[in-house]
């Protein structure tokens, strides 16, 4: 993928550790940064809307847009189909718009093969115990589900030394400071500026050089 106006970011972690709470709370200050909305094959949960929290589609929808190499990645998870799509993306990057991609590593890995320029944030939760917690508390799984999960969980974490970047969700405020001064730093990288002020930064470099 060509350097773009915008930052492309990979958020992974297992689920329960907060990942989803960390990037709306973001979303909130900041108009110019967006979460990608998946493609899914799973059925909606409870409040969830169709094209704002995901794109439900069927199996057979979904294996027709594998064949017309339409997503940036894809995966299965627990039996059920998870993908990006590749216009949507590049449509916000070229726009100047940061985008989030909540994936999980597999999805992470084959964005890494297409491009070099995302930034990866793991986010971890404070222990095991406080993880299956949480994901008791949400009240949407039965104990057959939270235990596949927790036995997932491991997997992703393992992961976790693929990402630039690791915050520890313990304490919100603190975690969503974090998250939001990694954000920050990258969008003010001499790359990111030099892709949105092209023309201004080659001016005033090249008069500082004579």
């Amino acid at each position: 993928m060509q350097q773009l106006s915008g930052n492309l970011f990979i958020i992974s972690a297992p689920s329960g550790a907060g990942k989803s709470s960390l990037i709306q709370a973001l979303l909130k200050q900041h108009k110019d940064m967006q979460v990608s909305i998946s493609h899914t094959t799973r059925a909606p949960r409870p409040g969830e809307v169709d094209g704002v929290h995901y794109h439900f589609i069927s199996i057979e929808e979904f294996k027709a847009l594998i064949k017309q190499d339409a997503f940036f990645e894809w995966a299965e998870v627990f039996g059920n189909y998870y993908g990006t799509s590749k216009h949507s993306i590049q449509q916000s990057l070229e726009q100047g718009i940061d985008v989030f991609l909540d994936i999980d590593w597999q999805g992470a890995r084959q964005i890494r093969q297409q491009t070099n320029t995302a930034i990866g944030i793991f986010i971890l939760p404070p222990s095991l115990a406080e993880l299956e917690n949480r994901l008791t508390n949400r009240g949407q799984d039965s104990a057959e589900v939270i235990a596949k999960r927790m036995a997932e969980a491991y997997s992703e974490m393992s992961h976790a030394n693929e990402y630039e970047y690791l915050i520890i969700n313990d304490d919100f405020a603190q975690a969503q400071r974090e998250f939001s001064q990694i954000v920050l730093a990258q969008r003010n990288s001499f790359d990111s500026q030099l892709s949105k002020h092209p023309a201004l930064l080659t001016e005033l470099l090249a008069k500082a050089t004579k």
